[in-house]
């Protein structure tokens, strides 16, 4: 039996938050009790200090709310106390309190029916849930429960696991070597491009991955279970200040398991707005210059391997052709140059041929690992190459985390050369591996700046940019189905920041529907009229790493960005008929049609004043170990090989110099290529 990490004196404040937050309890679709077993599970499902951590934020907060007053008042008074301490409140300890209330949506929203039987497969499990309340109530279907249209374009929902990785591939810490002559830190982006070229080169490779591995087999629309599984922090992990949260993979394949595919490149014409920031200039002119032949030629070479393309308008045929309609409709109206002179399109991404048995069947799924094994991510691709197909056949150690560096005996020249890395192994005990060739680190911004600070490498996890979403959810008159389709399908890149459509099944998109108490209830009820986009804006070198955690201050000319990318994306949602907009503000005010664009610019500029009046994310960390000719000024040389050393190159998001505006996933992939493909980096 799963233990509960919550006591019963938690679990009961818990209890109570869900009857206050959600609705009255006879309302609601599940008992508030079931809401509590909903998160004992979940959480219990979480590694690390998170579920501790949270145990105590819920104690504070009630003893904020007033403790035994609060929790045996009427739901009234205790709604009123809430939004005087927490809704309410302008002090930053009080507004990041009011951010549990995502917290309780995920635990009604989340609710999953576990199949009969000792082990059901993802058919009985999804079968289980096919009279869900939760489900029933706002009218969502599961993908296997969906009537389609059954033509060759609109493939079946069946599961392919033709591409899972054999256990083959894998090594158990038993089977550990003494040394290897090749570590990869890290199975992502970066990571599993490196991996995949240095095998295929004849490198012994051995690929050490914090996270456990889930094959699609494993993989199902149970969000709550998947989230905890799969995101680091179980999808809760924030910067120091809590003002944003950081979406990042904790699982063999990294991030690109649970994104979305998107492959932008820095700039490519009909995709890139022509007045956008030129990132490669910039980079040049901060002293990291890098060539944009040969970061074309690895763009060519990752997007030929992975099949990428502009994806079908079957897999956005709801909620994404609604964005570009709306786009349309408000460019049309505006006189701004920069709407003028906006590319909006298609997404390009990893998902393979349109013809391929496994082409994406829109499940809706792939922020929380696709549980049909539809995707191209790392696990199917670079990870498989470099495990079945290369000559010298790479290995993966999972759940498994590399702490620090070791050095050895330096080199006649001075630089640091890397003999050993430290491993805590998956049982708790800690090996040391030794490395007779070098290191690649590509463990992601935040970790690889941790690994190489440990390491004693100077000047790492400094000037780190984000690429920062914030959610806009519009009711619409009729409905749209948005979650029958790919989650992110179309774009608008308007050069200061892009739109997006975006979409998700009912427990994240339960997070993204901003409201409280029974508002929020309402909103979710209209599920099925909800159209969904998301501005993404730059935020350039504004992080920096202090004891492991990312510290991360906006500037009030990144406010000013966000407040005209939300306003912008209001009119849009307008122009495209909705008849409310709800912005993902901490109050969770509406706005109406038929609001003037001077009077929605205005409550914009009214309403945001600091980051904790709006709910922030981010999936795109870069920076922190840069790339830079002169080593007073990056951690790594023009080649990603860090300062000083002759045998540790980086080969992830980390040694980007500053914000690359758009989805880094791509762009992470070709870097790790460009410095690694077709030659020998290791003596």
């Amino acid at each position: 039996m799963q233990e509960k990490p919550f006591n019963p004196f938690v679990a009961a404040i818990w209890r109570r938050l869900a009857e206050t937050m959600l609705a009255e309890p006879h309302e609601m679709a599940i008992t508030p009790q079931q809401v509590v077993d909903n998160l004992q599970a979940m959480f219990g499902n979480m590694r690390g200090s998170t579920p501790g951590s949270t145990a105590l934020s819920v104690f504070a907060t009630w003893v904020v709310l007033g403790g035994p007053v609060w929790h045996f008042a009427p739901r009234s008074f205790r709604i009123m106390r809430i939004r005087r301490r927490l809704k309410h409140s302008r002090v930053d300890l009080f507004q990041d309190m009011a951010r549990i209330r995502g917290i309780v949506y995920a635990g009604y929203y989340g609710h999953w029916q576990t199949a009969a039987g000792p082990a059901p497969d993802q058919a009985g499990e999804e079968d289980a849930n096919r009279d869900n309340p939760v489900f029933e109530a706002i009218g969502f279907t599961l993908p296997r429960h969906r009537t389609r249209a059954g033509t060759p374009d609109d493939p079946a929902i069946d599961e392919y696991t033709a591409n899972d990785l054999p256990p083959s591939v894998f090594i158990g810490e038993d089977a550990l070597p003494d040394s290897v002559e090749v570590v990869v830190i890290g199975s992502g982006a970066g990571g599993a491009v490196a991996a995949s070229n240095l095998a295929d080169q004849g490198y012994e490779v051995l690929i050490v991955e914090a996270g456990p591995y889930l094959p699609s087999s494993v993989i199902t629309p149970h969000e709550a279970r998947m989230s905890s599984s799969l995101y680091k922090d179980g999808a809760i992990q924030t910067t120091r200040d809590r003002d944003i949260i950081i979406f990042q993979g904790r699982t063999v394949g990294g991030s690109t398991v649970i994104n979305n595919g998107i492959c932008l490149r820095l700039e490519r014409e009909g995709e890139t707005h022509p007045d956008a920031n030129d990132v490669l200039a910039t980079w040049e002119g901060l002293g990291a210059g890098v060539s944009a032949s040969a970061l074309a030629a690895s763009y060519d070479r990752i997007e030929t391997f992975l099949g990428i393309h502009e994806i079908d308008r079957r897999l956005g045929r709801n909620n994404g052709t609604r964005l570009l309609a709306a786009w349309d409709a408000y460019r049309a109206g505006s006189g701004d140059a920069m709407d003028q002179r906006a590319i909006s399109g298609w997404f390009r991404k990893n998902w393979g041929a349109k013809t391929e048995d496994n082409r994406c069947n829109s499940c809706g799924y792939c922020n929380t690992g696709c549980p049909y094994g539809r995707k191209r991510a790392m696990p199917e691709s670079f990870l498989r190459r470099a495990t079945l197909d290369a000559p010298r056949k790479a290995r993966i150690l999972a759940d498994a985390q590399v702490i620090e560096i070791r050095w050895g005996t330096p080199a006649a020249d001075g630089r640091r050369v890397a003999s050993a890395v430290h491993v805590l192994l998956p049982d708790g005990r800690a090996k040391w591996v030794g490395i007779t060739k070098g290191v690649v680190v590509a463990a992601g911004t935040i970790a690889s700046s941790n690994i190489l600070s440990a390491s004693g490498v100077a000047g790492t996890g400094k000037d780190i940019s984000l690429n920062i979403a914030c959610p806009v959810p519009a009711l619409m008159p009729d409905p749209v189905l948005a979650w029958d389709e790919d989650q992110m399908a179309t774009f608008i890149d308007r050069g200061d920041f892009l739109i997006e459509s975006h979409f998700q099944p009912p427990m994240s998109m339960a997070s993204l529907v901003p409201g409280w108490f029974d508002e929020h209830f309402r909103r979710m009820h209209h599920y099925n009229r909800l159209a969904s986009a998301g501005a993404l804006f730059p935020a350039d070198r504004r992080g920096t790493i202090k004891n492991g955690k990312l510290g991360f201050k906006l500037k009030e000319a990144d406010l000013d960005v966000l407040r005209r990318a939300l306003a912008v994306m209001t009119k849009v949602h307008f122009a495209g008929g909705a008849l409310e907009v709800y912005p993902a503000l901490l109050h969770g005010e509406t706005l109406h049609a038929g609001m003037s664009d001077a009077a929605i610019d205005a409550f914009f500029r009214d309403h945001i004043h600091e980051p904790d009046d709006v709910v922030l994310s981010s999936s795109h960390p870069h920076g922190g170990n840069a790339i830079n000719a002169d080593p007073a000024k990056g951690v790594v040389d023009l080649d990603q090989r860090v300062h000083g050393t002759t045998n540790v190159l980086v080969a992830d998001a980390s040694v980007m110099p500053s914000c690359i505006r758009v989805n880094a996933q791509l762009t992470t992939m070709a870097m790790a290529d460009r410095v690694t493909h077709g030659r020998r980096v290791f003596a």
